[in-house]
């Protein structure tokens, strides 16, 4: 596969009532970009928010995901959705292995696996999130911890199905307030790793995102990287100004003519 446009996009984690959600879609909606091919945009609101913010964006190019699945079908699991539920409700992406998902709601190298499986069942594009955490990026292991991660996140998908997964490198410590951002020049260095061993594993150049305090400052920087396919940003983008914004500061810099807002 030739990872032949950017993807950028945003996850609202819990932020954001019905209200809020589609007064930002409306917003996105009328941007000229997101009728564009590229970058492609995605966003992932709260799951009360998915059916209506689908809904608002349905007739544009912008993907709609929910923020975690499970590996099941169906059955007796007390407040989770299965990858049916999320394609049901008008998701197409399914973000999982987050590292506030690792970190507080037990999720492994394993349930990872088992969540992609099962969103590639079901026709969603897994968002797998990956990242060395700041006690393995000072002991200078964070290229055995992408490693780790990265192999257990392919570890069940059939080859045929590969290319449909994309990734997002984000460093555990440059992730929400006060986190440090990655410098270019490393995150560039990172992904190069993480290509290179999904490349051993499965024969395949796979899409790779950053994510991990994307500000309008260094956007550019992030996306002028060669192995850097795209960004996943945070609260720089949780209004749609913000996200905008990025959007066309990268499409600027890209040369990318056309629409915009």
């Amino acid at each position: 596969m030739a990872v032949d446009r950017l993807w950028i996009g945003t996850s609202w984690k819990m932020n954001k009532v019905r209200a809020e959600a589609k007064a930002y879609a409306h917003a996105l909606a009328a941007s000229g970009f997101a009728r564009r091919e590229d970058p492609q945009l995605f966003v992932i609101p709260p799951l009360t928010a998915v059916v209506e913010v689908a809904e608002i964006l349905a007739g544009t190019r912008v993907k709609v995901g929910v923020q975690n699945l499970h590996w099941a079908e169906a059955g007796a699991w007390t407040g989770e959705i299965s990858p049916a539920m999320a394609a049901d409700a008008g998701a197409t992406l399914a973000e999982i292995g987050h590292s506030e998902r690792r970190t507080h709601f037990g999720e492994t190298d394993e349930t990872v696996a088992l969540k992609v499986a099962a969103a590639l069942r079901h026709g969603l594009t897994p968002l797998v999130c990956v990242g060395d955490t700041r006690d393995e990026y000072d002991a200078g292991r964070t290229a055995e911890a992408l490693d780790r991660q990265v192999r257990a996140a392919v570890s069940l998908v059939a080859l045929e199905d590969v290319e449909r997964v994309v990734i997002a490198y984000e460093p555990v410590w440059s992730i929400g307030e006060g986190g440090t951002p990655a410098e270019p020049g490393f995150a560039d260095a990172q992904h190069a790793l993480i290509k290179a061993t999904l490349r051993e594993v499965t024969g395949r150049d796979m899409r790779i995102l950053y994510g991990g305090s994307v500000n309008p400052g260094n956007c550019v920087a992030l996306t002028a990287q060669p192995n850097i396919d795209g960004l996943f940003i945070g609260r720089s983008a949780w209004n749609p100004e913000g996200y905008l914004g990025i959007v066309a500061q990268v499409r600027d810099a890209k040369g990318m003519h056309g629409a915009g807002h």
